[in-house]
């Protein structure tokens, strides 16, 4: 199993990148499957079934979200009814859409984190266990964990150490430098990074960022343009005991 994951995608800048080398890595890696976090494809907040479907296109199997799923009210529909798309697992009852995905033998598990995450979420921890008792032992499974603390994301690299394929961190945009195969035999980064606009801070107008910072008053802040970044991660896992093998970086420059 060869697997790519692709950090958080920006705005059409990060998506259009992504639409557009996702073929091309695909035929140079030998990748068997791609899953990407979502929760920012439109607009740069939230998730709508035009660009989600651009993303299937291309060749993603399985996309992830996050705190800003549910930022448009017209993807909810979308996310009941679609099977390769998820939201954090550990929403509340009752919130659209599934925690779990699942493309040929690849299992994508979505959780958020709590810690400085600004809503009252159920415990990831746990769902994650009660998750993984129904999902078949032939499956490669892969945790997102989409969080702020880094702390938070490494704890739930321990709890999961053997018990899965991959955890890997989304949310702060920024790539970590700590891939790294776990004792027993879990891939694990901090956080895959984004994919979007290059010259940005976390992919969104350098100049409105710096408008927010400097004055303190509300300030919309567009996604940005220009040269892409893409940030990803290469997991390796062996067929016979579904656990990784290897987690190499894969960043690129998309003009």
């Amino acid at each position: 199993m060869r697997l790519l994951f692709l950090g958080d995608i920006v705005g059409s800048c990060g998506r259009d990148a992504v639409v557009k080398t996702v073929p091309q890595l695909r035929r140079e890696l030998g990748l068997d499957c791609v899953i990407v976090n979502g929760e920012n494809i439109s607009g740069g907040r939230g998730i709508n079934a035009q660009a989600a479907e651009e993303l299937f296109g291309c060749g993603v199997d399985l996309i992830s979200g996050g705190n800003h799923t549910f930022q448009h009210r017209e993807v909810y529909e979308y996310l009941d009814h679609t099977p390769g798309i998820t939201r954090p697992l550990n929403m509340p009852p009752g919130a659209p859409g599934h925690g779990v995905a699942t493309a040929g033998n690849v299992t994508l598990v979505n959780i958020i984190g709590r810690a400085f995450m600004g809503s009252d979420y159920d415990d990831p921890f746990r769902a994650v266990d009660g998750a993984l008792t129904e999902i078949p032992g032939d499956q490669f499974v892969l945790v997102d964990i989409h969080a702020e603390a880094t702390s938070e994301k490494q704890a739930m690299g321990w709890y999961l150490d053997g018990r899965v394929m991959a955890v890997i961190g989304t949310h702060t945009h920024v790539p970590t430098a700590d891939q790294r195969m776990l004792k027993r035999g879990t891939a694990y980064c901090t956080d895959a990074g984004m994919c979007g606009a290059r010259d940005s801070v976390i992919g969104d107008e350098i100049d409105a960022v710096l408008s927010r910072f400097l004055t303190q008053m509300p300030t919309r802040l567009p996604p940005a343009k220009g040269e892409a970044i893409i940030n990803g991660l290469v997991i390796e896992a062996d067929d016979a005991t579904r656990r990784a093998t290897s987690i190499v970086r894969c960043d690129r420059i998309v003009s």
